[in-house]
């Protein structure tokens, strides 16, 4: 396998991370203009805002208003190379990674992949549901709730009809409660003027979740207050109940009731994907990948994991830290300090969260925050969600569309993004095809 192409060999010690996400882009910018050479890879061109993923599902931003290109980032820090690729294995024995664009040398190696939609291996929930853990997903799911919504219009049947309008969210957790609210509120306010001729007593917007509480990592208070607040908008909150399966229109709980719908959204669970020459030796329970308390992999030199992959015990997180983006943040920072107290020739400095709250919202005016010292419900935790979220997003332009949204659609109560897109795959891999016979041609000659 060749080397992958113009990243220079120019004597600097090689920083190489995996993952363009919260952790992995907080730690590559930390280590921009510093005596380290940065190579960052992802499988995406751009970093995406994942807490915001249902606004783009339920059509209230343009799916660019929440990524941002890697390379913009960049441009001007020269010593940073950002690559396109997927990793497909490390060999830490000789400080190496391969990938499909070719290999390459590492000094210092940093996981930051994230993690991925557990199907808790059900085949057919794999198969059919829909999940949401990327902008693409979130743009499939908001093109399938439309798309059903047409379909409806040609059925006579209300019981028929009922099944695409039915939307079902499996997962009681900040995405489940926060798609299921902004769900409601279309319901109530946007949906039936896009479609007059339906009748809308059929549609029905369901929460399951399998365990006895909604907001497992919240509070009890705002757990009840987010269960009251989407009762309240007309969802149907079931908790203690588990999605036995799904064949994508029946779906069975393990208590033995049914119930119909064309749209599943599996939020339920998330499990890390295997690292080939690192996962056999270091990965625990989800396939997270364990690390010491400078966030160095289990068994390994020279390699580290941050984020929702890493599990890593200190303080009163014995059995890890919750997998949200403010701790692979956090890890990220100690992390990029200690890479520069190396090329000091310091000691490394362990790393310790410190919790500064989470936060959910159910619709306009309702959230829940639990703050260190102190607990919010209702208006001013929803003005809080909005300003730490809005402040959090890459790109004056970004937070500036974003905010004009938002404002547009509080005092309207009319996102105007419902855009069917499909996409023609046909013509593309007809196209891409000819491209590929014309460069060989060209190559031939």
């Amino acid at each position: 396998m060749e080397n992958i192409k113009h990243i220079p060999e120019n004597g600097k010690k090689r920083v190489v991370i995996i993952g363009g996400g919260f952790a992995g882009l907080k730690l590559a910018r930390q280590l921009a203009n510093t005596a380290y050479q940065v190579v960052l890879i992802d499988k995406n061109n751009f970093h995406q805002f994942q807490p915001l993923f249902y606004q783009v599902a339920t059509s209230g931003l343009e799916p660019s208003s929440i990524a941002f290109p890697l390379r913009k980032i960049f441009q001007k820090k020269r010593n940073v190379h950002f690559r396109m690729a997927d990793l497909l294995e490390v060999n830490p024995n000789i400080h190496e990674i391969y990938t499909n664009l070719g290999k390459l040398k590492y000094d210092c190696l940093v996981l930051a992949t994230g993690v991925d939609t557990n199907y808790f291996g059900n085949k057919n929930i794999e198969q059919f549901a829909i999940p949401m853990k990327s902008v693409s997903e979130a743009i499939f799911l908001r093109n399938s709730i439309l798309r059903n919504y047409e379909k409806a219009l040609n059925e006579s049947d209300p019981e028929k009809a009922a099944n695409y309008m039915n939307i079902v969210l499996v997962g009681g957790g900040p995405t489940g409660v926060e798609l299921a609210g902004a769900l409601a509120e279309m319901k109530s306010d946007i949906l039936p003027k896009d479609y007059p001729e339906l009748d809308f007593s059929l549609m029905n917007v369901y929460l399951f979740e399998a365990s006895d509480r909604l907001l497992n990592g919240m509070s009890d208070a705002a757990s009840k207050k987010a269960e009251t607040y989407l009762k309240k908008l007309g969802v149907i909150v079931k908790t203690e109940a588990r999605v036995s399966d799904y064949d994508g229109l029946s779906i069975k709980l393990d208590s033995g009731e049914e119930f119909n719908s064309y749209t599943l959204v599996w939020a339920a669970g998330v499990i890390a994907n295997p690292i080939k020459g690192i996962s056999k030796i270091a990965a625990t329970r989800g396939g997270r990948i364990r690390v010491d308390l400078f966030n160095k992999v289990a068994g390994f030199n020279h390699v580290y994991a941050i984020g929702d992959l890493a599990i890593q015990k200190e303080g009163d997180f014995q059995n890890g830290h919750p997998q949200v983006a403010q701790v692979g943040l956090q890890q990220a920072g100690n992390l990029a300090k200690n890479l520069k107290l190396l090329l000091q020739g310091e000691k490394m400095k362990p790393f310790r969260y410190k919790d500064r709250g989470s936060m959910a919202t159910i619709g306009k005016n309702l959230a829940v925050a639990d703050l260190p010292g102190v607990k919010m419900q209702g208006f001013f935790a929803w003005v809080l969600w909005l300003f730490v979220h809005l402040m959090s997003i890459v790109g004056i332009k970004n937070r500036f569309f974003i905010l004009i949204n938002w404002v547009w659609n509080y005092f309207t109560s009319d996102q105007s993004l419902r855009i069917l897109i499909r996409p023609k795959k046909r013509s593309f891999t007809d196209r891409a095809s000819e491209e590929h016979q014309r460069i060989k041609k060209i190559n031939l000659n």
